[in-house]
């Protein structure tokens, strides 16, 4: 990162935001770094401001987390959100996909590891909770249980890697996707590797839920 990255925390409970900001003060890359206890606080902010991402808790006192989202997301298509949550509640889950967050954490993270994925997100990846993880693939997979489902013609994929995607996103292993295409469990590797640099993502999970968010999947 060439440039400082400018933050905006949004967390109305006022030792944990303290504790955000001192963590992210150590960062070579964070810039200026933004306080705000309200949604409403936090889109004056976000107008005024160039924010390259956010720190959201989804239990805000004025207006709802997710819908605090989706209103950044019209505000802002650029700009990063991370959810960081004290619970994890899947209808919340799907919510927070759906309005087009990043990652989502909780809130009992290691600072480190926050560092390392406030820096992968900025960078393009995405990240979700190992807790949430397993239900995300669950949901994908229901979500492409038609076996006539396709790809959009998005980030250079072959056709051999469209269909590894959709088996993948489908909850399918190596072997089954190799199974299913009649291909070496190596090529099916070498697909899958291949798609996870394209999307930008650092697993199948992240791929799985990059589908889902950007309905590649028709």
């Amino acid at each position: 990162m060439d440039k400082k990255k400018n933050i905006l925390i949004v967390e109305d409970h006022a030792l944990t935001s303290f504790a955000l900001k001192t963590s992210l003060g150590t960062l070579s890359f964070v810039g200026e770094i933004f306080e705000v206890g309200y949604a409403k606080s936090a889109v004056e902010i976000l107008k005024k401001n160039n924010i390259d991402l956010i720190l959201l808790d989804l239990g805000l006192p004025d207006i709802d987390g997710v819908q605090l989202a989706k209103e950044i997301r019209k505000i802002n298509n650029d700009t990063k959100i991370i959810i960081l949550t004290s619970h994890c509640d899947k209808e919340e889950v799907q919510s927070c996909l759906e309005a087009g967050i990043n990652a989502y954490c909780t809130k009992d993270i290691k600072p480190d590891k926050l560092s390392n994925v406030i820096k992968d997100v900025l960078d393009g990846s995405m990240y979700f909770d190992s807790s949430v993880s397993a239900y995300v693939m669950q949901t994908t997979a229901r979500k492409q249980e038609n076996d006539n489902s396709t790809i959009k013609d998005c980030y250079n994929l072959t056709q051999q890697e469209k269909r590894v995607l959709i088996l993948l996103a489908s909850g399918n292993n190596n072997s089954q996707i190799a199974h299913k295409l009649s291909i070496s469990i190596n090529t099916t590797k070498v697909h899958v590797c291949s798609i996870l640099q394209k999307l930008n993502v650092e697993d199948r999970t992240q791929a799985a839920i990059k589908a889902i968010r950007e309905s590649l999947i028709v």
